[in-house]
């Protein structure tokens, strides 16, 4: 959770600024589950993200509603959600993200299920700069490692 400090007279500007913050990790999460589902499952419903995600379905079903007007997933008539490009292209980002940071901390020692809560924390708020390096590093360590 994150504890912000700050002036009355900002409270305003800054407030919002969280908000839209939280909103588009939310939504990413919500993406990046699609993404993981229907990779499992074929096709996703509502009731299959809430049980993945531990949602209730009425919050799952307001995140879809938004996710739908805002271009990122359609659903069909029998209820079953498909990423858009856009939705495709923000929760194959966040995986990639996800699955490297996860791999990377668990090969610094890091147990894999806290390796994959961190990366989970990490994914969102680390820059396209930072990401990119950790990318690079991590390929050159495994290229140095293979011709060990």
């Amino acid at each position: 959770m994150v504890q912000l400090f700050y002036h009355s007279a900002a409270i305003q500007g800054i407030g919002n600024e969280v908000m839209n913050m939280v909103m588009n990790e939310s939504a990413e999460n919500y993406l990046e589950t699609i993404l993981v589902l229907t990779h499992r499952l074929g096709n996703v419903r509502s009731v299959d993200i809430a049980h993945e995600m531990n949602f209730k379905k009425p919050s799952v079903s307001v995140a879809m509603k938004n996710l739908r007007e805002n271009g990122y997933i359609t659903v069909n008539a029998d209820g079953h959600i498909h990423l858009t490009e856009s939705g495709l292209a923000v929760a194959e980002k966040i995986y990639e993200r996800h699955t490297i940071l996860s791999s990377w901390l668990i090969m610094l020692g890091v147990d894999p299920r806290i390796a994959a809560e961190d990366a989970c924390k990490i994914e969102h708020d680390v820059s396209n700069e930072s990401f990119d390096a950790i990318k690079k590093h991590i390929n050159a360590s495994m290229k140095l490692s293979d011709h060990s």
